[in-house]
């Protein structure tokens, strides 16, 4: 009787300390974005992770993101040597004072279309990890950071270079 009820309590603790690892394409969600290379042209090569339902809305989504951490959040550095990119819009709130600037500016086929592309993207570059419905995928983004940053200072949403004389 006690070598049975011991078993049991074994098996039991056993389940339950098997189950409460994280799935393996649960913890690849929260991979971050990397930049891989600098351009001389001011453009970077990031890498950026994004969770779809197919691969047309993966890529649209990746540039998306991409634009958008260039502009508030930045992005880590790679492991080649290339710096970590600090964010264009230093101004945490940004996003909420100028709303409906961004929301215009992130539609859809927007303004941002024209300074992310997938040109350096190669075949082998974009993995694919599927769980259910969805589908998790690394994609290599190009961002022009430069004419990114001249836009945003001709618009008025961050101050001009060289705007304080010293």
């Amino acid at each position: 009787m006690k070598k049975s009820l011991f078993v049991l309590v074994a098996a039991v603790v056993a389940a339950l300390l098997t189950g409460c690892g994280a799935y393996k394409s649960q913890a690849s969600y929260d991979a971050k974005s990397k930049v891989l290379t600098a351009n001389y042209d001011g453009s970077y090569v990031i890498r950026v992770q994004v969770k779809a339902r197919n691969a047309a809305i993966a890529f649209t989504d990746a540039q998306r993101k991409a634009v958008k951490e260039v502009l508030f959040e930045g992005v880590d550095a790679g492991s080649n040597g290339i710096e970590a990119l600090k964010p264009i819009c230093f101004d945490m709130n940004i996003q909420a004072k100028r709303e409906d600037y961004f929301n215009a500016f992130f539609v859809d086929g927007g303004d941002w279309t024209k300074y992310v592309s997938l040109h350096d993207k190669r075949t082998a570059t974009t993995t694919y990890e599927r769980n259910g419905k969805q589908m998790v995928q690394m994609v290599t983004v190009t961002v022009k950071r430069n004419e990114l940053k001249a836009r945003m200072q001709a618009d008025g949403i961050i101050p001009a270079q060289n705007m304080y004389e010293l």
